[in-house]
């Protein structure tokens, strides 16, 4: 797996290079830290992807999956949810994207 602050540098000038305003607003373990990605529409919604569990397809494993917590809701309820992540994993990441629509290119765990 590549390391994690390799994976959001590299993340973060792929959506910068894009047009999209996105930041690291979290730095956690550089090496293993869990990522999340907070996702802010433009339009008073945000959604949150936070790390896939390691048990939902290990046969399809990329290098990192991700999962929706909360798609297209008030941004509070999202800072709440990182709120609550801070206080159980201080080693985490928080990504910070700005983009009206599309994908923001996270591998997606199904089902």
């Amino acid at each position: 797996m590549l390391r994690t602050d390799l994976w959001a540098a590299a993340f973060v000038r792929r959506h910068n290079d894009l047009g999209h305003m996105c930041v690291v607003s979290r730095r956690g373990d550089p090496i293993a830290g869990q990522v999340f990605v907070e996702l802010d529409h433009l339009n008073g919604t945000s959604t949150l992807y936070v790390p896939a569990p390691v048990s939902v397809d290990d046969a399809q494993r990329a290098d990192r999956l991700f999962q929706i917590r909360f798609d297209k809701v008030e941004p509070k309820k999202v800072s709440e949810r990182i709120a609550r992540e801070a206080d159980f994993d201080p080693d985490f990441w928080v990504i910070s994207l700005e983009m009206r629509g599309g994908d923001p290119g996270l591998e997606l765990a199904r089902g």
